[in-house]
């Protein structure tokens, strides 16, 4: 019982993922086609949700769940976020699903989305073993 404040957001991200066919992967597929606007406008949606959480978190000195400042720090570019962004987008174009979708596309039966997150299990796993080689 513990951990049902954890469980029931996820629940709820999970539905809202279903009904607004993020989990698509017709829709994705569409997106990167540029044939529709759907998955932009989602897309829009969270940077703007995230641009006005991150200046709330920012302007009112918001506090951790310890009672801690929240401080984010800058991040730079480098090699290394472009080579990963590549290889993140032709995962998502290829699979029809980032890392948040996955869960939710098991859940809603489409079962080959275990390969997906079998290969996401594995590219961590590489990553965790590569990191030290890899540019940052």
């Amino acid at each position: 019982m513990k951990d049902l404040k954890y469980i029931l957001p996820g629940i709820l991200f999970g539905i809202i993922l279903t009904k607004s066919q993020v989990i698509s992967w017709f829709r994705i597929n569409s997106m990167f086609k540029f044939e529709e606007a759907h998955m932009y406008l989602i897309i829009s949606s969270a940077i703007a949700i995230g641009l006005v959480s991150y200046l709330l978190i920012k302007i009112l000195k918001i506090k951790d769940v310890k009672g801690e400042e929240i401080k984010i720090s800058e991040k730079e570019m480098n090699m290394g976020v472009i080579i990963g962004g590549a290889i993140f987008g032709l995962g998502w174009a290829v699979t029809g699903a980032c890392p948040g979708p996955i869960f939710a596309q098991i859940g809603a039966g489409e079962f080959p989305a275990l390969l997906t997150l079998a290969g996401a299990i594995v590219g961590a796993f590489i990553y965790s073993r590569l990191k030290s080689k890899l540019p940052h």
